[in-house]
């Protein structure tokens, strides 16, 4: 089986908004919904799961059922403290729910990031016939600079030919995520970012899978003018 899970847990501070950011409306639809679709009319996916603040479960279930009536591949639930928590508790009710077998595939994704393509999604499920893991990235076309601990000062220029901004989905095979993340402590899990760090910082290799431009993260007002732009170009 191969399953989408989607975090769409945040608060979405930045954004300044009166409801968390994936509930805004891009070009007349939830955001959430647009990036649910993606995946559960993708003929890659077998199943989509959604973990959300509980307070909004009941919502987003309403806007499914408006904007998806005839998505039935589409479970709501309540998310966890943070993205990975998130995804976790997605994974273990996969696991309760299905079983776990060892070919079965999960893709994770932002709640946030509404434009992925197909080609992302099936060079994702591709990816892991050779990796236990893989990440969707751009090339960095600006210049990154690591700063000392304090961000006071530049402390090295990486190699940009080396440098790739992240995306998503994060794709795994859904037993050794699982495994993984159990194995973390407490420390480990609280300093990691992104689901795939979890597989980079226990030394296990991370397939790069080239992203696109327009699958934005959208955090900011500006990312929502953005969006609003793409989703035209969309229609």
């Amino acid at each position: 089986m191969i399953y989408a899970a989607i975090a769409a847990g945040g608060v979405g501070s930045r954004m300044g908004a009166d409801i968390p950011k994936q509930f805004l409306n891009v070009g007349g639809v939830p955001m959430i919904v647009r990036t649910i679709s993606r995946f559960c009319s993708s003929p890659s996916v077998d199943a989509v799961y959604v973990g959300t603040n509980a307070e909004w479960v009941d919502e987003l279930k309403a806007m499914c059922a408006k904007y998806l009536p005839e998505a039935d591949n589409v479970t709501i639930l309540a998310g966890g403290s943070d993205r990975n928590g998130t995804v976790f508790k997605i994974a273990e009710h996969i696991a309760a729910e299905r079983g776990v077998a060892p070919q079965d595939i999960i893709l994770t994704h932002d709640g946030v990031r509404p434009f992925v393509t197909e080609r992302i999604i099936a060079d994702n499920i591709a990816a892991m016939r050779d990796h236990s893991a893989a990440g969707t990235a751009v090339p960095s076309v600006d210049t990154i600079l690591l700063s000392s601990e304090d961000g006071g000062v530049i402390e090295s220029v990486p190699p940009r030919a080396r440098m790739f901004r992240a995306q998503t989905p994060q794709t795994f095979r859904l037993k050794e995520l699982m495994q993984e993340y159990a194995a973390l402590t407490d420390e480990q899990k609280a300093r990691l970012t992104d689901t795939a760090g979890i597989f980079a910082l226990r030394g296990i290799p991370v397939a790069i899978v080239r992203g696109e431009d327009t699958n934005i993260k959208i955090t900011a007002p500006f990312d929502m003018q953005l969006a609003e732009l793409i989703a035209a170009q969309e229609k």
